[in-house]
């Protein structure tokens, strides 16, 4: 799909997606699907830098929101913020924005776990 982080040197700082081909519906819109997976990426990126060596964020909770559709051919940027991470939940926000502009958020709850 073409996705790529916004900053190379910081992961956290969210990706960047292209809306063509793959990630677009049949009325050449971006699919939901994706922006929504995408955003759960967001807020994985976001955590990332606060989990041990030993652990690993599984999502078990998320509530997404569509705001506006986004046309082929936009560049998206979603983002992630830590919100609150505890031993064994951590609780995140993340959004995707065309120019600014917010098109779709989510709140995500995930769980903290033993990695391997």
């Amino acid at each position: 799909m073409g996705l790529q982080l916004a900053d190379d040197a910081d992961p956290s700082a969210g990706v960047l997606l292209e809306v063509t081909g793959p990630s677009l519906n049949h009325t050449d819109l971006l699919h939901g699907g994706i922006v929504t997976a995408l955003l759960d990426v967001a807020s994985y990126l976001a955590l990332a830098p606060l989990l041990s060596d030993d652990e690993h964020a599984v999502t078990h909770e998320m509530s997404v929101q569509l705001l506006r559709p986004v046309p082929a051919g936009a560049r998206v940027l979603l983002r992630g913020e830590v919100l609150r991470r505890g031993r064994q939940v951590a609780f995140l926000r993340s959004d995707a924005r065309v120019d600014g502009v917010v098109v779709a958020a989510a709140q995500v709850t995930k769980s903290v776990v033993a990695a391997g």
